[in-house]
C-alpha cells in the first residue's frame, strides 16, 4: 500500500488513476447504501469504458444464494470489455428475524447458516465465475466488503457470533483465492476492505452516540481511493478504509 486515506472522515476526494481506462468497472450489491454510492461515484468519475452494477432489482438481477445469477451476471460483465475492477460490496448483519447474538444462548443453526450464507459462500462464488475472467496482464481488482468485527486478532468484545465468523471465514476465502489468483494474473490483486462506520441501515441500530461516521458517498470516495492505491505485494491482504492493513 502506497499510502493511506486521511484519518478524517472527510470526503478528499478520490482517484482511480492506477487503472487502465479501457476497462470494465463492477459493483456487485449496486442498491445497498455503500454499493450505490460506489456505483455513483464510478459512473460519475467516467474513467472506465464501461460500468454495470448488480442487485436484486438490476436488469439482470442476482441472488447469493442462486449460483446461476452471478454466473450471468458475471458473463454479462465480461461482454463489455477487460474487468479492471470489481466490488463485493454485500453484506448481511440483521433484519426483522435476526439480529447479532449477545450470548451463545442466542446461536440458532438456521441463522449461522443464513449468515453464512450471504456473508460467505455467496461472495466466494461470486469470486469464482468473476476471478477467471479478469485479464491476465495490467492491474485489475477484485475487492469484498469485509468487517473489522471479522479480525480475530482484533475480537475484544465478543458477541456478534454468526457476522464475526462469516466474515472471517471471508477473509479466508480472499486470501486462498489471492494465492491461485496470482499463478494467472500476476498483476491482479484479491482483497477484503473494511469500510469503517458507514450512516446506512446495516449499521445504524448500532451507531453508538458521537462515534465517526462516514457518508456512503465518503465511504465510497475512501474505499477508491485504497484500491487505486494498491501496491505489490498488497493482493490477499485486508485494509480499512484508510489504507491500513487489519489484522486476520
Amino acid at each position: 500500500m502506497r499510502g493511506a486515506n486521511p484519518s478524517s472522515g472527510q470526503d478528499t476526494g478520490f482517484s482511480l488513476q492506477s487503472f487502465d481506462p479501457d476497462g470494465v468497472a463492477v459493483v456487485f450489491g449496486s442498491s445497498g447504501g455503500i454499493g450505490s454510492a460506489l456505483l455513483s461515484r464510478l459512473t460519475g468519475a467516467a474513467h472506465f469504458n464501461a460500468v454495470i452494477g448488480f442487485s436484486r432489482q438490476s436488469p439482470i438481477p442476482i441472488d447469493l444464494t442462486d449460483e446461476a445469477s452471478l454466473a450471468r451476471a458475471a458473463e454479462a460483465a465480461a461482454a463489455l470489455g477487460n474487468i479492471r475492477l470489481v466490488i463485493d460490496a454485500t453484506g448481511y448483519l440483521h433484519d426483522n428475524d435476526q439480529g447479532p447474538e449477545k450470548t451463545w444462548r442466542d446461536l440458532d443453526a438456521h441463522k449461522l447458516a443464513n449468515a453464512f450464507a450471504i456473508n460467505t459462500i455467496g461472495p466466494a462464488l461470486i469470486m469464482k465465475h468473476v476471478l477467471p475472467k479478469l485479464p491476465r496482464a495490467g492491474k485489475c481488482v477484485f475487492s469484498t466488503l469485509s468487517a473489522r468485527v471479522g479480525s480475530i486478532d482484533d475480537n475484544r468484545l465478543g458477541g456478534w457470533y454468526a457476522y464475526r465468523a462469516s466474515k472471517a471465514a471471508l477473509n479466508q476465502m480472499v486470501r486462498t483465492a489471492s494465492i491461485e489468483l496470482a499463478r494467472r494474473a500476476p498483476d491482479a490483486f484479491c482483497v477484503a476492505l473494511h469500510p469503517g462506520t458507514v450512516d446506512t441501515p446495516l449499521s445504524s441500530p448500532f451507531a453508538k452516540s458521537g462515534l465517526n461516521l462516514n457518508t456512503p458517498d465518503q465511504a465510497a470516495a475512501h474505499l477508491l481511493n485504497v484500491l487505486d492505491d494498491l501496491d505489490k505485494g498488497d493482493s490477499g491482504g485486508f485494509f480499512d478504509w484508510r489504507g491500513a492493513p487489519v489484522p486476520w
